[in-house]
């Protein structure tokens, strides 16, 4: 998935530096639905982490207790699993975020603009 974001990301990044479509809107909307398929695979992956991260967790609780040495195979099995899935959700997050930046120079493109913070009385 993280393959197919990076993808996604540079043919908007190629549209956005002049090679795009002329219809802004349109990738503005095809873009809104795309981050919205990459936030479901995040939240799935960050479920899965989590749940990795849990078992971890009561694997290394339950080595403390028990002193067993199939306990620790375990928790290491566990963790030779979860550090490389850490990493994993780690780069989708960040290309998640690149993907926030670029709806907004879409936004501006299209005329829709960043929707701003409220201004302050007295400011």
């Amino acid at each position: 998935m993280k393959k197919r974001m990076v993808n996604y990301r540079r043919k908007v990044e190629a549209a956005l530096s002049g090679g795009g479509p002329a219809d802004w809107e349109k990738l503005r909307e095809e873009h809104l639905v795309r981050i919205s398929f990459f936030q479901h695979e995040r939240a799935m992956h960050l479920a899965v982490t989590g749940l990795f991260g849990l078992i971890e967790v009561l694997a290394a609780a339950l080595y403390l207790n028990s002193r067993s040495p199939s306990v620790c195979a375990f928790g290491l099995a566990v963790l030779v699993l979860l550090v490389p899935y850490v990493f994993y959700y780690y780069g989708l997050e960040n290309e998640l975020l690149r993907l926030y930046a670029l709806y907004d120079r879409i936004a501006e493109k299209s005329g829709e603009g960043i929707i701003s913070q409220p201004e302050r009385p007295g400011a």
